[in-house]
């Protein structure tokens, strides 16, 4: 447990390093502040925000296979595989085996995941509204317009560069 004049300490950095308008630390700490609060949220419903995010995509997407999750979620197959474990044993979700390929299971929400969906969807409106209090609508839109563009560009660099193992990056062959 961290104290409370540690806590105190990092706010003061945190503050200080993120007063001068600086993007980059803007963005970064905007998302783990938000990443906190969703944290706090779903513990309220005995989920974590991975279990969230799954359902989420789950809600959107029936049918995912494991591997496709875990490439959306950007984490090991394994640790998607635990956390289907624990949200099937909550009866939430089920694998079905694929028609196709028996060593794929498609993931399917079940209906009591229902209302913990419309639990989330409330939960999101109130990050939303927490998140945007001091904004207007047309700021809003332009910063949503403003994202969408780095993120392109971002995945436009990404897919332009030669693939990398392990961290390093490709050499251009001559």
């Amino acid at each position: 447990m961290q104290c409370p004049l540690h806590d105190t300490i990092t706010s003061l950095i945190i503050w200080r390093v993120t007063e001068t308008p600086d993007l980059l630390f803007l963005l970064h700490d905007v998302a783990r502040l938000l990443r906190h609060e969703a944290d706090r949220r779903a513990s309220t419903q005995g989920l974590t925000r991975a279990q969230w995010v799954i359902l989420f995509w789950l809600s959107r997407q029936p049918g995912l296979s494991q591997k496709e999750l875990s490439e959306l979620l950007e984490v090991e197959p394994i640790t998607v595989a635990r956390l289907i474990d624990r949200l099937e044993s909550r009866g939430l979700v089920e694998r079905r085996p694929d028609a196709r390929d028996r060593r794929i299971w498609r993931l399917h929400l079940l209906p009591p995941a229902e209302p913990v969906l419309a639990a989330m969807q409330i939960e999101r409106a109130a990050i939303h509204r927490m998140a945007t209090t001091h904004i207007d609508t047309e700021t809003e839109a332009t910063m949503i317009e403003g994202l969408r563009k780095m993120k392109a560009t971002i995945l436009g660099e990404c897919r332009a560069r030669p693939e990398a193992r392990d961290g390093v990056p490709a050499k251009a062959v001559a």
